[in-house]
């Protein structure tokens, strides 16, 4: 049987518990890429939102949407720094762009990835080459609306978009970062990975995969 091309958001949630185990069993890489120029926290910090996450969600269950946006809520109110808003921000504007539907499609996820790619940009101010989340969002969903334009299944845009975002979280790693505290090392940040493209590269494939598991299962 083929895959679905859509899925009902009732039926998302899953999506997202998948989510906080990929950044539960990933914390300490995670902080290590993130000790190499930053803080070293950057699994900690996350892992514990997303594991808030999953408290929530277990008390109150609900669909893709709603489950997104109680991430979005958890991650702006519980990680510190400028990632918490960052990924508050991304998760939040993606359930803005799934509210109220009843199935989610390929053109509809486009529309979240794009409104919630924009926010980021707009919150950060940051660009391309930068070295940050921005070098894995742009990439993916770049490919994504080419996949969706050029009449590629719900599945294949998934994995299109997931293996450009894995291309640009490698592409940080000849970078120099221009913004957050790993700036003030100028050169010396060349050579290690982003630890924000890492974990937005690891929730996109994630989230690609949960989502092409959920479609295959559909009959």
């Amino acid at each position: 049987m083929p895959r679905a091309e859509s899925f009902p958001d009732a039926e998302g949630q899953g999506v997202i518990l998948r989510l906080v185990s990929a950044i539960q069993d990933n914390a300490k890489i995670l902080s290590e890429i993130d000790g190499a120029i930053g803080d070293g926290d950057h699994g900690i910090n996350m892992s514990k939102g997303f594991s808030l996450c999953r408290e929530r969600l277990e008390k109150s269950p609900g669909g893709f949407a709603a489950g997104l946006r109680t991430l979005g809520d958890v991650l702006m109110s519980e990680i510190g720094g400028a990632m918490g808003p960052l990924y508050g921000t991304l998760f939040t504007e993606m359930a803005r762009g799934a509210h109220g539907e009843a199935r989610i499609d390929s053109a509809l996820f486009l529309g979240m990835l794009e409104g919630a790619t924009a926010a980021v940009k707009d919150l950060g101010g940051a660009k391309v080459g930068d070295k940050t989340m921005v070098d894995v969002l742009d990439p993916a969903l770049e490919e994504l609306r080419r996949a969706v334009r050029s009449g590629s299944g719900f599945s294949a845009c998934l994995a299109a978009m997931a293996d450009a975002g894995n291309r640009g979280k490698e592409s940080t790693r000849d970078m120099v970062a221009r913004l957050g505290r790993s700036s003030r090392l100028g050169e010396r940040s060349r050579g290690t990975l982003d630890a924000g493209a890492a974990s937005c590269a690891l929730l996109l494939e994630t989230m690609a995969t949960s989502i092409i598991d959920l479609l295959g299962e559909e009959q």
